[in-house]
């Protein structure tokens, strides 16, 4: 009697990779560039209303800035996908036999031996010969197939969530050291999203923690510089 067989279960993270990246990607960008907006405008000098009223802007601009630019990226990345699986259908059914060797020798290439190697190929294409080849010779699965809307969505809902962070800290800081207010604070979340991030990943907290917050003090305080020379000039 054959031996049953169990599907054993484990955790991964890749099937997050998509809706994470752009996630990441949109609070990063929106606190960053907001934070670093409001930094420039009030070291050029303007008042609490005029950097509260850069933030907002750069909220609403960089919210639709980051869904068409995702959505038009990623659907590249799809419409490549697409012709790609058209292309190989079309070559599955007028020469299967050299798709067959295709395959083999594909998974030659990884280990099997010639002859398992042809057993596997044929039982796939049997299975499903499309699927098979979209894997396997061409990377494309479902886990990290092109999601235009949905990547659009994540990056403009998350960069508004990102942008909101440091423009809700400079609505109640006073005036005076409301620059550093906002700088201070904004490390502090770039730090926690590497954190989150790291964690939702399955990556080291302290590495992607670090990595944000560097990258982010060194765009405010060139933005901060920036903002302090053309008010001088002005």
């Amino acid at each position: 009697m054959p031996r049953s067989i169990t599907k054993h279960l484990e955790r991964h993270r890749s099937d997050r990779i998509g809706w994470l990246r752009a996630a990441v990607l949109g609070a990063n960008d929106g606190i960053v560039s907001t934070a670093s907006l409001m930094i420039g405008v009030a070291a050029a000098g303007a008042g609490t209303e005029g950097v509260l009223t850069s933030g907002v802007a750069g909220l609403v601009a960089g919210a639709m800035s980051m869904a068409a630019g995702e959505y038009v990226s990623v659907h590249s990345q799809a419409d490549t996908e697409s012709a790609d699986l058209v292309r190989e259908s079309a070559e599955l059914s007028t020469d299967p036999v050299a798709e067959h060797r295709e395959l083999q020798a594909i998974y030659v290439g990884r280990g099997l031996e010639p002859a398992l190697a042809a057993t596997v190929a044929q039982q796939l294409m049997k299975h499903d010969a499309l699927g098979a080849h979209a894997r396997d010779e061409l990377g494309i699965s479902t886990t990290l197939s092109a999601r235009p809307v949905q990547a659009a969505l994540a990056s403009a809902g998350s960069f508004a969530v990102g942008a909101a962070l440091p423009l809700a800290v400079g609505w109640g800081a006073p005036q005076a050291g409301l620059a550093w207010w906002v700088a201070g604070t904004a490390l502090v979340f770039l730090a926690a999203l590497g954190a989150l991030a790291a964690r939702a990943g399955g990556a080291p907290l302290w590495r992607a923690a670090g990595r944000v917050t560097i990258w982010g003090a060194l765009a405010m305080g060139i933005t901060a510089a920036a903002g302090l020379l053309f008010g001088a000039v002005a």
